[in-house]
């Protein structure tokens, strides 16, 4: 026990110590070089895609897999420096990998899908789009998840993976967009002069294209009215504000025609339990 104390104090600690501080300082050097020079790269990266006119969600997604990608880099070349033995980081990292692409399975899928999206481009940045059954404007594209914002200006977060299978809406795909208006008119009301009116409302709003030309056409015969479609052609942008001013232009010249639009009338009879037939009424009126 005594030689054993003996020969660790003969040990040169000192130089020991000196060694290994020095390949920690030159790690932590390293490392904080190696990130520096990476949001470098990303900075210029980003540059260059704007400059090159790149979608900016394929843009955003390349930045942000070349950010990770260089990170990774960056810590491996840094514990090398710190003299951890590679192989068997390498070793361990590879069995580490198998384990986690096992366990996130799920977020790997929606790493492919939003390749994908990429490559397939069913929206792009800025487009309204529908997707199971939720509406919102495209924000952006990540790595594992769509952004959508909605109406209201709240964020839907959708995974990649379920975007890339569901049916996709895009409302902004196509440079124009039909209109569709049902309004119904008395069945007393000529059909013909109704229609007159229609034309001159659409005829007087700008915004409304005339190639393709408006349809006219009776949907249907209901109930209570005879239900008119209505189906103008106007620009992507303008439909909001185009479909509520023709709404309401349509509802204030029909009026001013005499025109009104009907709603749906029932007619309640009341029936007392114990209250006696017309026969036995009239029964009691001879006797």
């Amino acid at each position: 026990m005594h030689s054993l104390i003996e020969r660790l104090g003969e040990l040169p600690w000192a130089s020991y110590a000196a060694g290994w501080a020095l390949r920690l300082a030159l790690a932590l050097l390293v490392l904080l070089l190696g990130l520096w020079l990476a949001r470098v790269a990303v900075r210029v990266l980003t540059r260059v895609l704007t400059r090159m006119n790149v979608d900016p969600m394929l843009r955003d997604f390349l930045r942000n897999l070349a950010s990770g990608a260089l990170v990774v880099v960056v810590v491996v070349g840094a514990l090398d420096q710190a003299g951890v033995p590679m192989t068997s980081l390498l070793a361990a990292l590879g069995a580490a990998g198998l384990a986690v692409a096992l366990a996130l399975r799920d977020s790997l899928s929606n790493l492919a899908a939003g390749v994908m999206l990429l490559l397939l481009k069913p929206f792009r940045a800025g487009d309204l789009v529908s997707i199971v059954g939720l509406t919102g404007k495209v924000e952006s594209l990540r790595l594992m998840h769509t952004v959508l914002l909605t109406p209201d200006n709240c964020e839907l977060i959708l995974p990649n993976n379920r975007v890339a299978n569901e049916p996709i809406l895009n409302y902004t795909a196509r440079a124009t967009r039909r209109i569709d208006l049902i309004i119904g008119i008395a069945y007393r009301d000529d059909v013909g002069r109704a229609f007159d009116i229609v034309r001159g409302v659409l005829d007087a709003e700008p915004r409304v294209l005339k190639d393709p030309a408006p349809q006219l056409l009776v949907d249907k015969l209901a109930e209570s009215s005879v239900d008119l479609a209505i189906r103008p052609w106007v620009a992507t942008n303008d439909y909001l504000e185009a479909r509520a001013t023709l709404l309401r232009k349509l509802k204030e010249a029909l009026s001013a025609a005499g025109i009104d639009v009907p709603f749906p009338q029932r007619e309640l009879r009341v029936v007392h339990e114990n209250a006696k037939t017309p026969i036995e009424q009239l029964g009691a009126a001879a006797d």
